[in-house]
């Protein structure tokens, strides 16, 4: 595969460019210490596994109701799962019909939450996050390859498939109250890495390619079809199905009752995400709410979301789903609380589908699909001409959403600026500026997601391992080698400062202090331990400064 070999070797090269940078700040870290995360790291992808054939695999932490495992439609019940529902006292039932495309089966017709069945094993995130997510697997397998756990990495990449083929589309995570969204498409840079990464017990063909070229221009139609269509843009939007509260916040019931008390005392936002109700509203009055507002009668989550005659707007709640699918939950990069992320072309999930675009004209190459790799390379070109005309703004150097409901650019500056970069599609002088913004981001423990200390996990001074690592791999590729270590070298020392202080990996951390103690205002506050991300991240930044090799 010439093309794709090519692009590998253009990385090595550029790693081993990197490694003589950042050498020796790697160095002066101790080696028994870092001995003792990788092997914190290697463990965890066994800890974090689960399959159809374990008790712990069905347990949901962010629902109350006892656990059910669902099948396909019309699917015989697979040995293991007849041993787990008898072992695990587990309730196993059908899906009501065939699914092909999402929104085909509506959450309200499966009263009773549950785990969607995968046939192959698969690493979760951690802690409360105990099912397969979509864009934290790329990461997960990012590391599970430099781990040489290849044939988990492909199990987890075919079961994707799965999903697409069963459940009408790639998730947010194989939990039944997902089925109205899914998460950033990463689909072909996971093809990718297995296709690129063959080992002794992962045989990968052209066969298998071109199973797996099928499976993503499904995956690719669900974001270039209304309602992921930013107007009349050529660009992409976040976007669910769903109405109301998230049923997964079940378990967080402080969360909307906090946007609420954010935005009464907080009437300068000039938001429309508020609506007057009473508390124990009337059977006329309810019924009022559930187009308004949402339907205290079939959610649990609505019925608990309101203070002092106060609840949130329907329009807020479809924007709050659409952040969730942006997997950025929550900034306030798309207004408070990111309650208008369905208004907004932005730069990461525009910049994912050029990747996409980009790997599928590659992967048609490879195929021998000369047409189609033409066709995927003009769409690249198109989503790159309407980035440069709605999210690339000159005057500054940066990369920025688009608001296409009011016509105008977003003004907050975030760490998506730099997936453009990731993605191939900056030009050199577009690289060349977002490299040169760098300092509004980089802290002393990595780079951080914004300028704004809002209150919330995904602004400042939190930072994470999945954007660090889109940063610092998009520095690198436009030859930014020692600004990628450097920042590497900070992110990985901040998650292994911690590791030694608790034994523990955590899914975020504050990157100005360093710490993994972080103080959320309103919305999520744990710091869930695990983390399958950030132990994916660190392998891949230990491999880029050198260490090791």
């Amino acid at each position: 595969m010439n093309a794709l070999r090519s692009k590998c070797v253009l990385l090595v090269l550029l790693a081993a460019g990197i490694s003589a940078d950042g050498s020796a700040q790697v160095a002066a870290a101790d080696a028994a210490d870092n001995a003792k995360i990788l092997t914190y790291i290697k463990g965890g992808w066994d800890t974090l596994s689960r399959s159809m054939s374990e008790c712990k695999s069905v347990v949901d932490l962010k629902v109350t109701t006892a656990p059910i495992l669902y099948l396909p439609a019309g699917m015989a019940t697979p040995a293991s799962v007849v041993a787990m529902q008898q072992q695990c006292k587990v309730q196993v039932e059908h899906l009501p019909r065939k699914i092909d495309h999402m929104g085909d089966v509506k959450v309200s017709e499966i009263p009773k939450e549950g785990l969607l069945y995968l046939p192959n094993k698969y690493v979760v995130p951690g802690g409360r996050f105990n099912e397969m997510y979509g864009w934290d697997s790329y990461f997960i397998l990012l590391g599970l390859v430099q781990d040489g756990r290849t044939a988990l990495a492909q199990g987890m990449v075919e079961n994707f498939f799965f999903e697409i083929e069963n459940y009408g589309a790639i998730l947010n995570a194989n939990r039944t109250y997902f089925f109205t969204r899914s998460q950033p498409p990463l689909l072909t840079s996971m093809i990718r890495d297995v296709y690129e990464h063959p080992s002794a017990d992962t045989p990968v063909s052209k066969e298998w390619l071109a199973k797996a070229y099928g499976y993503a221009e499904r995956d690719y139609a669900l974001w270039t079809h209304n309602p992921h269509l930013a107007g009349s843009t050529g660009l992409a939007r976040y976007e669910d199905l769903g109405a109301g509260p998230v049923p997964e916040m079940a378990d967080d019931s402080g969360y909307y009752p906090d946007v609420i008390r954010w935005l009464v005392v907080h009437p300068e936002a000039h938001t429309n995400y508020l609506v007057d109700a009473p508390e124990n509203p009337n059977a006329a009055q309810a019924a009022e709410l559930a187009t308004t507002s949402c339907d205290i009668s079939t959610s649990k989550v609505c019925a608990r979301a309101h203070v002092d005659g106060h609840r949130l707007s329907a329009d807020f709640y479809r924007g709050d789903r659409a952040m969730r699918e942006s997997g950025f939950d929550s900034s306030f990069r798309f207004g408070p609380f990111s309650g208008s992320t369905d208004h907004y072309a932005p730069v990461c999930l525009n910049s994912l589908l050029y990747k996409y675009e980009t790997d599928m004209a590659l992967f048609a190459t490879e195929l021998g699909r000369k047409a189609d790799a033409t066709m995927w390379t003009s769409r690249a070109a198109a989503r790159k001409k309407a980035v440069d005309k709605y999210l690339w703004v000159a005057a500054k150097g940066l990369y920025e959403d688009y608001d296409f409901s009011a016509g105008q650019s977003s003004s907050y500056n975030y760490i998506s600026t730099f997936y453009p970069l990731w993605a191939g599609m900056a030009s050199p002088a577009q690289a060349k500026a977002v490299a040169e913004h760098l300092s509004l981001f980089e802290h002393d423990g990595g780079i951080a997601m914004s300028e704004t200390t809002s209150g919330v996990q995904w602004d400042l001074p939190f930072g994470w391992a999945p954007t660090n690592w889109l940063a610092v791999s998009g520095l690198a590729r436009y030859g930014y080698g020692a600004d990628a270590a450097r920042v590497a070298t900070k992110f990985m020392s901040t998650v292994r400062q911690n590791y030694l202080l608790d034994g523990t990996i955590r899914e975020k951390y504050n990157v100005v202090s360093g710490s993994a103690n972080v103080k959320v205002a309103a919305g999520y506050k744990s710091n869930v331990v695990g983390f399958g991300w950030t132990n994916g991240v660190y392998l891949m930044m230990e491999a880029l400064v050198g260490r090791g090799q």
